[in-house]
């Protein structure tokens, strides 16, 4: 594998490496500051970094008060900056330093955009805090209302002013805007104009004293600030070496994107520190777009762009291999963390449970018919309906559920069928359906009928259908209606036979949910004891049978048929889903995202103690081959299914496939465009 490639490389893939650091600062020594600053610089820039955030008036140090308005500590640190923009000369990362400068008579609190030993612009702080501790408008000028202006520092003129965005000529999307710390405590923090203006990295200099809950507080404000304004969000805060009068300092360094805590430093630490997250902007950039409402508030603000005057730079990207440092889930429909995890399966399940009981009560319906076959989605739905018929007060004996085995039923997923029924007191049944198979396939003039081991599409999908047809005669017969059992990743694999076969169900459970989600929610039901009993044993021992539609009798070895061989590891088809369908990435990202996801089992890793939380490895050659083979078969071969299936509840975030909902695509489509893609960027 050549690693040199250029699809290894960070910028390749519409990512960047940011970094916030906490410097350890010297009280009223810019000097001394403006060392610590490059020397923490030089590391951002051999990590690969290229950009770099610092706290606020980190080259003089925050909190010494009346020492801001002496002429030697102000001349001290045009000294420091000038130190700082020649340094930069020689180093990669955009630095955003924090000081204060003179300008017009006067004094206002700055963050400084330096570059290539260029400052790129210098924006002031807007809103002064001057409550409880905090004295700055004894001090500081506010930049409210500041525009189109300059101000002169290390021998440049340069932009200043509240309405400066920063853009790399040669880098797509690496759009940033700055911010400081009282800022985005203000109920209309200037970052959702830079945000609205385009910025897609949204940067912090904070100071930031500590408190007990502060830390709390601001990983609330991150999260929401940059899932509000779709973006990323950089935050440092002042830590060791500031003055402690009256104050005390975490240097707590934060690092958001759409959200989602992607990196944070350790906080009271006596030693500096930078924290590195890679940002995915182009992600960002898809997500914008998609969202109506981004370009509304735009709109609704007088299109903050037309304002903003846009400070180009030359960032020279170097588009080297720098790996990865970004969280990343390999089941991104399922939380990675157990607290999260105990959350979003209860409210899965209970959606699921809430959208049945409400259909069951509209329809009047007075029982309720599905297949069960002692699989994971027919397990899944049926312990769905029995908590759907509790929840309405109805005997689970309403729910009448058929095991219909055909030419390749085996007898453990059929004795796990019926001793799942018994244990949940549904009203069970069998009917084989060989016989009418049989005579369907005569009909046909089959190979089969006449004693040939011909097992092709006909044959599987003459039993599948068969299996449909007499749940929807049954409902007629028993006053009900069919529940499907199909899920997610099936649909959007076509892994589903159409019409008259388990692709049709007057309501479909699992439509929202995908294979990987229905493993941990089924586990989950019986960990938290929604099921106990001979129930919560047969669910376990569901769980830990090969998944199969066991429709092809097993071969000379007795090897049952797999579905995960035909089809490719759900593991891996619910990774594509995800960012194909929420997120609308290149398929060559995708290939980048899921390799770095999978391309290793390190012990300890994934910190869920579910079997299913992924101890497998791909190459990049496995996660290529599987991926256009999905890319194939979601975009050219089944989307004509997704258009005509029934009802169902939307459960996770990550997408659902239904025309009335998340999905709209022509059923003729072809694949050609995405599997170039792919083809052409791989090394």
């Amino acid at each position: 594998m050549a690693k040199s490639h250029p699809f290894f490389a960070l910028h390749r893939q519409g990512m960047i490496r940011a970094g916030v650091c906490t410097p350890l600062v010297t009280v009223a020594d810019p000097a001394a500051n403006a060392a610590s600053a490059i020397q923490l610089a030089q590391q951002g820039d051999a990590a690969g970094a290229d950009l770099l955030v610092f706290p606020e008036l980190n080259v003089t140090s925050y909190a010494i008060d009346d020492l801001h308005l002496q002429d030697a500590i102000l001349d001290a640190t045009e000294a420091g900056i000038a130190a700082i923009v020649a340094a930069s000369a020689k180093l990669k990362p955009v630095l955003l330093v924090g000081a204060a400068l003179r300008r017009n008579g006067r004094l206002y609190n700055c963050a400084v955009a330096i570059a290539r030993g260029r400052v790129l612009g210098v924006v002031p702080k807007l809103y002064l805090p001057n409550y409880r501790e905090y004295y700055e408008k004894r001090w500081f000028a506010s930049g409210l209302g500041l525009t189109g202006l300059d101000i002169t520092l290390a021998g440049q003129t340069v932009p200043f002013g509240a309405d400066l965005v920063f853009a790399a000529s040669d880098l797509d999307d690496f759009v940033f805007h700055i911010e400081i710390c009282e800022d985005y405590w203000a109920p209309t923090p200037p970052s959702t104009e830079g945000a609205l203006a385009g910025a897609l990295v949204l940067c912090n200099l904070s100071a930031s004293n500590i408190v007990v809950g502060k830390g709390r507080e601001r990983e609330l404000l991150c999260a929401a600030q940059s899932a509000r304004t779709l973006s990323a969000y950089l935050y440092s805060a002042s830590g060791p070496g500031e003055s402690t009068t009256d104050l005390a300092w975490d240097g707590q360094g934060l690092i958001y994107e759409q959200g989602e805590l992607l990196a944070r430093s350790e906080r009271f630490e006596l030693t500096t520190e930078i924290v590195y997250a890679d940002l995915d902007l182009e992600r960002l950039r898809l997500e914008r777009l998609r969202n109506g409402t981004f370009n509304d508030a735009a709109r609704h603000a007088g299109h903050p762009e037309t304002r903003f005057r846009r400070i180009g730079f030359e960032h020279q990207p170097d588009f080297a291999d720098r790996g990865l440092i970004r969280p990343l889930r390999r089941f991104p429909f399922v939380p990675n963390t157990p607290s999260r995890l105990e959350e979003d399966c209860y409210e899965a399940f209970n959606i699921q449970v809430e959208g049945l009981r409400k259909r069951l009560d509209a329809t009047g319906s007075k029982h309720l018919v599905i297949g069960v076959s002692g699989g994971l989605d027919s397990t899944h739905a049926l312990i769905v309906a029995c908590k759907a018929m509790d929840r309405l007060g109805r005997p689970r004996a309403d729910i009448l559920g058929f095991t219909m085995p055909g030419f390749a039923t085996g007898e453990a997923t059929k004795a796990n069928a019926w001793a799942l029924m018994r244990a949940l007191g549904v009203t069970g049944d069998e009917i084989d359906i060989r016989p009418a198979a049989r005579q369907m396939l005569g009909d046909l003039g089959h190979p089969f009928a006449e004693g040939e081991p011909v097992y092709d599409v006909t044959f599987e999908n003459v039993q599948a259908g068969l299996r449909t047809d007499y749940l929807f005669r049954l409902a007629n017969q028993r006053e009900g209606f069919v529940l499907g059992t199909g899920d997610l990743s099936e649909l959007a694999l076509g892994w589903c036979t159409y019409g008259v076969g388990d692709q049709m169900s007057h309501y479909g459970i699992n439509a929202g949910v995908p294979k990987t989600l229905i493993q941990y929610l089924i586990r989950w039901t019986v960990q938290t004891d929604q099921f106990t009993g001979d129930a919560a044993a047969t669910l376990s021992a569901i769980l830990d049978t090969e998944i199969s539609p066991e429709l092809v009798p097993a071969d000379a070895e007795g090897r049952m048929q797999s579905t995960q061989d035909r089809i490719g590891p759900y593991e891996l088809n619910d990774f594509f889903l995800h960012y194909v369908v929420r997120h609308g990435l290149r398929p060559s990202k995708i290939a980048f995202l899921a390799w770095h996801a999978w391309r290793d089992c390190e012990a300890g890793r994934w910190p869920i103690d579910f079997p299913e939380a992924g101890r497998n490895a791909y190459d990049l050659e496995t996660i290529a081959l599987w991926l256009e083979r999905f890319l194939f078969r979601f975009f050219q071969t089944s989307q004509f299914k997704r258009s005509a299936m029934p009802n169902g509840p939307k459960v996770s975030a990550g997408g659902a496939l239904s025309p009335r909902g998340d999905w709209r695509a022509p059923s003729d489509s072809v694949a050609t465009a995405w599997i170039a893609e792919l083809r052409k960027a791989l090394p």
